[in-house]
């Protein structure tokens, strides 16, 4: 560790705790520990013991999570890993295993037990779908979806709202062995084109119309551009979502069929049974995207056993999570926290569907869920969470949440003051997670623990088998201070390749080019030596680096967000001809706030105050409008390219591209 003390560093060591563990309580990760101790001879007495031997020891650590988990195969393992080969090398796991990851999730012996519970934006009454049922409605999917001559590796897309029919639809997908892919409806015409076109599927399914934020939105048409743009499509489903099918008009989309008709090609004479055909560990399940912000959003492939193993290791262990839980993650089909929360089924939990805006008809709308359903786990994202505080929201005051345990944070750094927003005003007991990982590897590297003390604006621990690191720009790890998110070993859940990438080498250039042989995440941390906790400084790619002082443009937003004024703001680097680079800032203001030079004042000061003099950016503007991608997270680099006059190609990857022109030919950014 590098001897120079670094602007607000032992204050971040000394995090406060905000949440301890009950001792009493043994949970499955206490569970884990004592059977890994006794089947190999250890004595592992504490988490830290537990994590270092499963980075030492990783092949053993994934064979005893195996034996842990209750994995369903109908063939048992030859090898766990090639422990030669390194994480650049994508070595195969599980060589001779067969599995199939929708029979891991439909296994549970109480058919009666809820699987889902699926409420909608403006709906009072919530579904409930037992795992019975589920099981009968996957059997029919997959039965119609056979007839028609899917079979495995064929691709099946969703233009889905985050409801039954999207999971019943992948897990027929999965039962046969094709290959998963969604987005949402709130993905424009280009941006599902940009995704699908990629990977030619056979069979798309959609709805008509949905409703968000109290408005209903017509799909017909961009579903009609969207097939029009898919060759290789065979058949366009089409399921009634808001209005009823005699009101719909589907005669202008080819090969088109309502739901009904399509499920009942497959069904015969009898109801069809439920087959799970028996493939390779790391037979491709799903095809998720990047963001696409400045290409072509990457293809990323996903392994059935890869995906399971991993979504099991972060439900059973990390999150304690057992049949009695029931989980909201408040998420859309088109972000990899859908994927996530589903596996959440093989635990034998129940999943909670929600479709539609978290602030409608109230704020209040996933607290009542809480209450309603008795939700156990409440995932959202960090921007979530600052809207209620925004909003002076006191849920601890309105709600009972008498079921919540834990309350889970992603998407983008978690603030420190909203810690301290979610145990004073939200509840004093959870465990408040803030997670992190990425669509690369489906599932996160660091996150909830229910072993170890919650530091506030610290992300509790790196998860199990992850072997994360910070590193300087010269490849060494650094405790304590900011550097590169890298993985030295290998993981089950990394993608097994790109699709369309022959030679690998998008995959190479993905994750191996800035170390070789070592994944470099594209993400900014800094791991506290003391805690074992981690800061998250926000993407490498907008990491800022004046006068050679390398920092994430979350350390600004944690301070420049706190003032009211700010609703929102943007921190990108500019370069001059000859190299020099100077940070700009940009506020959004709140409502009701105008933009003033005492408020620029008062933001330089707690910026110098908070990190040091040489954070304080060059230049503070006013903005109407931050770009976000549609799965809510700030745009960096786009900015960063329109204000060095390049053009940004891929706008459908953005919910908001209008903003991007607000940062053109700015006067102030002249002459640089």
């Amino acid at each position: 560790m590098s001897k120079e003390p670094r602007a607000g560093r032992d204050e971040i060591l000394e995090a406060q705790v905000m949440w301890e563990p009950d001792s009493k309580k043994i949970t499955l990760m206490d569970r884990f520990r004592a059977a890994v101790s006794a089947a190999c001879g250890l004595e592992l007495e504490n988490y830290h013991d537990l994590y270092q031997w499963s980075v030492g020891s990783y092949a053993d650590f994934w064979a005893e999570f195996w034996k842990f988990s209750g994995i369903v195969s109908s063939r048992m393992y030859d090898e766990v890993v090639d422990t030669s080969k390194g994480v650049a090398d994508v070595p195969e796991w599980f060589r001779g295993s067969r599995l199939n990851y929708a029979e891991n999730l439909l296994r549970h012996e109480d058919q009666d037990k809820a699987a889902l519970y699926v409420a909608r934006e403006g709906k009072e009454e919530i579904g409930k779908v037992t795992f019975e049922e589920l099981r009968q409605k996957v059997a029919l999917f997959a039965a119609a979806m056979r007839k028609m001559g899917v079979t495995a590796g064929d691709r099946v897309v969703g233009y889905l709202p985050n409801g039954e029919h999207a999971v019943e639809a992948m897990l027929a997908a999965a039962s046969i062995g094709a290959i998963w892919s969604s987005t949402s409806p709130d993905f424009g015409v280009t941006g599902v084109l940009d995704r699908f076109s990629q990977i030619q599927p056979k069979l798309i399914f959609s709805v008509e119309a949905v409703v968000y934020n109290g408005k209903e939105h017509a799909h017909l048409d961009k579903l009609q551009q969207v097939v029009r743009g898919l060759p290789d499509l065979e058949k366009v489903v089409v399921i009634p979502y808001i209005a009823s099918r005699e009101k719909i008009d589907i005669s202008k989309i080819p090969n088109s069929v309502f739901l009904d008709d399509f499920l009942a090609a497959g069904k015969g004479d009898q109801a069809p049974q439920l087959e799970f055909e028996q493939l390779p560990f790391s037979h491709p399940l799903f095809i998720a995207f990047s963001s696409g912000t400045t290409g072509a959003p990457k293809c990323m492939v996903h392994s059935a056993g890869g995906t399971l193993i991993q979504h099991l290791k972060e439900h059973l262990l990390h999150g304690d999570m057992t049949s009695s839980d029931t989980i909201l993650y408040y998420t859309t089909v088109g972000w990899m926290m859908w994927n996530w929360l589903v596996s959440a089924l093989a635990t034998g939990a129940a999943v909670v569907l929600y479709d539609g805006s978290p602030l409608l008809p109230t704020p209040n709308v996933l607290w009542d869920l809480v209450d309603r359903v008795g939700i156990t786990i409440l995932g959202t994202g960090a921007k979530w969470l600052a809207v209620l505080e925004e909003r002076n929201l006191r849920p601890v005051d309105t709600h009972s949440l008498q079921t919540l345990r834990t309350v889970l944070s992603t998407g983008s750094p978690l603030r420190a003051q909203s810690y301290e927003y979610v145990y004073r005003c939200v509840k004093g007991s959870v465990l408040l997670g803030s997670i992190s990982g990425g669509t690369d590897i489906l599932s996160c590297f660091m996150g909830q623990n229910p072993c170890l003390p919650v530091h506030k604006g610290e992300i509790q621990a790196r998860n199990l088998a992850m072997a994360v690191e910070a590193w300087d720009e010269e490849g060494k790890a650094v405790w304590g201070e900011s550097g590169e998110l890298v993985c030295t070993k290998p993981l089950p859940c990394q993608p097994t390749h790109f699709w369309n990438d022959e030679n690998g080498s998008k995959y190479r250039k993905a994750y191996f080019s800035r170390f070789p042989g070592v994944w470099a995440h594209g993400d900014y941390c800094r791991i506290n030596p003391k805690t074992g906790g981690i800061v998250m400084l926000g993407r490498s790619d907008g990491t800022l680096n004046p006068n050679g002082v390398r920092f994430g443009s979350s350390e600004i937003y944690n301070i420049v967000e706190a003032f009211e004024e700010v609703a929102d703001s943007l921190c990108v680097p500019q370069h001059s001809k000859d190299g020099e680079e100077r940070v700009v800032l940009f506020l959004k203001m709140a409502s009701g706030h105008s933009f003033r030079p005492e408020l620029v004042k008062r933001i330089r000061d707690a910026i110098r105050v908070g990190l040091s003099a040489r954070h304080v950016p060059s230049l503070v503007l006013e903005t109407q409008g931050i770009p976000y991608t549609l799965n809510g997270k700030k745009v960096e680099v786009a900015v960063k390219q329109v204000i060095a006059g390049k053009a940004v190609d891929h706008r459908g990857a953005f919910s908001n591209p209008e903003t991007l022109d607000l940062y053109r030919h700015l006067p102030e950014l002249q002459g640089f």
